[in-house]
Formats: C-alpha cells, structure tokens, sequence
C-alpha cells in the first residue's frame, strides 16, 4: 500500500481519526429498521476504519453499526 492509497478520514471538526479511537455522537441518530435512536453525546469506542472516508464502523449498544463522520466527533 503507497502512501496515495491510505485514506484520511476526518470527524466533524476536522480532526483525523484513526483505528481505535473514540468518538462522540454530535446530534441524536434514527437507527434503520429499529424503532431505536443513538442519543447525542453516546460514545462510540474503538472504531474501525471503512473503506468509505465518509463512514466509519463501531459498537453502539451491544451492536455493530456504520455511522458518518460529519456526525461524529473525536473524544
């Protein structure tokens, strides 16, 4: 892997997020196909990476779930 082909990705605030980091959720989520919502300030720890720079993958009550970046914010 070149150093062209690593992706940068970046929570709401500009800040670069890598794997293992937390995260804090910015404004309350609607969970698909769950009545569920993530409330705002939840935190999501160790996050994975994606292959997508606008997603990143995390544990949010017990369940694994893609979420957007521009919602996040580093902890």
């Amino acid at each position: 892997m070149s150093e062209e082909d690593v992706l940068i990705v970046r929570d709401s605030n500009g800040a670069i997020l890598k794997e293992g980091d937390s995260v804090t959720v910015i404004k309350d989520l609607k969970v698909r196909g769950s009545s569920g919502i993530i409330k705002r300030g939840t935190m999501v720890k160790h996050i994975r990476l994606t292959d997508t720079v606008d997603e990143i993958e995390g544990k949010v009550d017990k369940s694994v779930m893609v979420l957007r970046t521009e919602l996040l914010k580093k902890a």
